[in-house]
């Protein structure tokens, strides 16, 4: 699976503005070419731009019963929403705009005369009566459906209410799988609808109306296919999307829809015109992979994904939803203060709908403080979604708020504090004269040049900055197709109409020899240049580059489309003159590549910390380098230890002076593991780590005394095994503290 193809999709309007007539017509006159869909659906798209229903011109918030669920089979009841309620309000969360209760699966236990979901009595004896509870609160009701028609239901043959018609009048047959969740064969216990059929929109009709009847505002559709790990065209639940919709509509009812999970990009247009939000990623919560809710890793994955997402959101074309945020449980969320800090500014920035997870009769104050920060809230209700200027380990969000305001986070993806300074050209910015930091609330007066700041280990820096209206002077740039690069191994071209020339290069990685190298890339002197890469993927995927034939650099991307491609900025450094980039993954799966596009004067910001990854390092013995989905690089190296010989080397650890340095080691266990750390041949240092998953990477922090130039580190334990490694990271040590090394990084000479 070198190299996905998939259908193509309309890209959005990057301002976020509703489309154009002509625009509007060329998405339209797309969705054909793909195959017309069923009954109805182009007839509601050829409607208003806006928003379907009228009730998400901002991005939700409240609570959802899932990730307590991962937690607690049991936990979803009647009684146990209830008590969720009453926290929403009782907790001073709803006066801060906190206002949706959503239940997910596992409410419904039955179907009615009519084929439709009701709920199961012993858990939801009357959901009237608790949507009515909720109502009283002053909050909105939300519920769970899927797609098609269960397997009861079919078997019933019910007759649909106000039709002649029965519930096997209106399923595709042969039979097939109605949604993801559907088993192959004509058995799928999820039947497909098929909305050519009279009676089709008349039974999601009466479900909707069933919903509306109890009081229901909100309704998630999950299982929603292309998407859902299902990323073709083989179920299709693009027509059932557009029947909900239409049913909403024609309920009378404002419902939002959201659809759910990992919705497929290429078919933007769909979702756009019949949902109010769609999920861009998998579940959040580590659903018993991890003992927490959740934890870093899948809340990175929302790094990664949300780039190529970020000009297709907005009041007029929906939200992108992330999943719940886990953050008001202690250290049950799996999560420190700094990551939750930046996990809720990450969905605020975006704009996405911030819902809680776990159980609110049990929300800590810190939990409170972070989802009661108005000016942090205020970012999320702006309306205006951010979108990622620079990208890497140090990643910055801009969202523009016009006449020259905006909100800016700075971000730090590892574990080792760092030092970070953002000159505000690099982000096309110039004069900025106030700078407000929203998480303290303070002003911090005005920073001409740049904004210079120390960031903690996964932690965020949240700033409303003012600025002379206008932006700083573009500086050159020149773009590098890759299909006029140089291609190796497996590399191919393919076509992609949204790509810079209608072409794209895939089928990287998976083997040290599949590769595109760009061989004139020009500089007119020696320095530090932004380079933008656009590729495309569908989920994660990750490129490891090389630079002149130096070491390996790692970019972690990710995204919803192998056909849009997403933009991700790095600082890189070039020698003056010609210059050879190289792009692949010898060990795992890369992104496709449009092109790269190399900008500057070369005089950017290099970031301070550099990462090694363990898979490229010298594996002995019985280590092996394998594929690792939440991993830096998508791989890891496994088998480390029991055996003097079965280690992970990295023999060109380079730093450019003599001193202590944070040594960040992230890896991966289920239980306690001795890992043995070796510095040139040092005394060795054993470190016990402990986790409860091998496929969550998690930190472990030193510091280590390092010499000018190159540094052996090795790591392993000659005596039992060791955990899975991922990859180090080599930072100094912040300046302020004692024993301090160096405080800036330079290119390589």
């Amino acid at each position: 699976m070198n190299t996905l193809v998939c259908n193509g999709g309309a890209r959005a309007p990057a301002d976020g503005a509703a489309m154009a007539p002509r625009a509007l017509a060329q998405t339209l006159k797309l969705l054909l070419s793909r195959g017309a869909l069923a009954c109805g659906l182009l007839g509601v798209a050829t409607g208003a731009v806006a928003q379907v229903n009228g009730v998400a011109q901002k991005p939700y918030l409240g609570w959802s019963s899932f990730s307590q669920q991962t937690l607690d089979a049991s936990f979803l009841t009647q009684a146990n929403v209830t008590a969720q309620s009453d926290a929403l309000a009782s907790s001073g969360l709803q006066a801060h705009g906190f206002n949706y209760i959503n239940m997910d699966s596992g409410w419904h236990g039955g179907f009615d005369a009519n084929g439709r979901p009701i709920p199961d009595p012993s858990l939801f004896p009357d959901i009237k009566a608790l949507i009515d509870h909720i109502h009283k609160n002053g909050q909105k009701a939300g519920i769970y459906w899927i797609p098609g028609v269960e397997e009861p239901a079919v078997t019933a043959n019910s007759p649909i209410l106000g039709t002649p018609y029965h519930i096997q009048d209106i399923l595709a047959v042969p039979y097939t799988a109605g949604n993801a969740f559907g088993s192959p064969g004509t058995s799928p216990y999820h039947y497909k609808i098929d909305f050519s059929k009279p009676g089709a929109q008349a039974y999601i009709d009466s479900v909707v109306a069933l919903f509306a009847s109890w009081g229901v505002d909100f309704i998630k559709l999950d299982a929603v296919t292309p998407g859902s790990y299902n990323d073709n065209l083989n179920i299709d639940n693009r027509p059932d999307v557009a029947a909900w919709s239409k049913a909403i509509a024609n309920s009378g009812r404002p419902i939002w829809l959201t659809i759910s999970w990992e919705i497929d990009q290429d078919y933007l247009g769909v979702w756009q015109q019949f949902s109010n939000a769609r999920r861009i990623d998998d579940d959040v919560e580590c659903e018993g992979r991890c003992a927490t809710l959740t934890d870093w890793p899948r809340i990175y994955k929302r790094f990664r994904d949300l780039p190529g997402w970020e000009n297709a959101v907005g009041p007029a074309l929906g939200w992108n939803d992330m999943d719940s945020l886990d953050i008001g449980d202690g250290k049950l969320d799996g999560l420190s203060h700094a990551e939750k800090r930046s996990a809720i500014t990450l969905w605020a920035m975006a704009n996405a709908p911030i819902y809680l997870g776990g159980d609110l009769t049990k929300l800590d104050e810190f939990g409170k403080q972070l989802a009661t920060a108005d000016e942090v809230l205020a970012v999320d209700q702006s309306g205006k979604p951010a979108r990622q200027v620079l990208g890497g380990d140090l990643p910055v969000w801009l969202a523009d708020l016009g006449d020259g305001d905006y909100y800016v986070a700075l971000f730090n993806m590892n574990a080792t504090p760092a030092e970070v300074t953002l000159p505000w050209r690099e982000i096309g910015l110039d004069g900025v004269h106030q700078v407000r930091d929203l998480w303290t609330r303070l002003d911090l007066g005005s920073s001409p040049g740049s904004f210079s700041t120390v960031l903690d280990g996964h932690g965020v820096r949240l700033l409303k900055i003012s600025t002379r209206v206008g932006h700083a002077p573009q500086t050159p740039s020149t773009s590098y197709a890759a299909t006029a690069a140089t291609l190796a191994g497996s590399a191919s071209i393919a076509d992609c109409p949204d790509c810079s020339d209608g072409k794209k290069v895939g089928g990287l990685g998976l083997g040290i020899g599949n590769t595109v190298t760009f061989q004139n890339v020009y500089a007119r002197r020696a320095g530090v240049y932004l380079m933008q890469v656009d590729s495309m993927t569908f989920a994660l995927r990750s490129y490891l580059y090389t630079v002149n034939g130096g070491p390996y650099q790692t970019l972690n991307a990710g995204g919803g489309s192998f056909l849009i491609p997403s933009s991700t900025t790095l600082p890189v450094c070039l020698q003056a003159g010609y210059n050879s980039i190289q792009f692949g993954n010898p060990t795992s799966y890369a992104p496709d590549l449009d092109r790269i596009v190399i900008s500057g004067q070369g005089d950017a910001v290099l970031p301070q910390a550099t990462t090694y990854e363990a898979e490229q390092a010298t594996l002995g013995g019985t280590v092996t380098a394998g594929f690792s989905n939440y991993a830096s690089g998508l791989s890891k190296a496994g088998n480390v230890g029991n055996g003097a010989a079965n280690t992970v080397t990295f023999s060109n650890v380079t730093v450019p002076k003599a001193g202590t340095y944070q040594l960040e080691i992230d890896y991966a266990t289920s239980g306690t593991r001795t890992l043995v750390v070796t510095v040139n041949n040092a005394a060795p240092i054993s470190l016990s780590l402990d986790g409860s998953t091998f496929d969550d990477p998690r930190p472990a922090l030193l510091r280590v005394q390092l010499k000018a130039g190159t540094n052996t580190i090795q790591l392993g334990n000659p005596s039992d095994y060791a955990p899975d490694l991922d990859r180090i990271v080599v930072a100094p040590v912040l300046a302020a503290d004692a024993g301090a090394g160096v405080s800036t990084r330079m290119c390589p000479r």
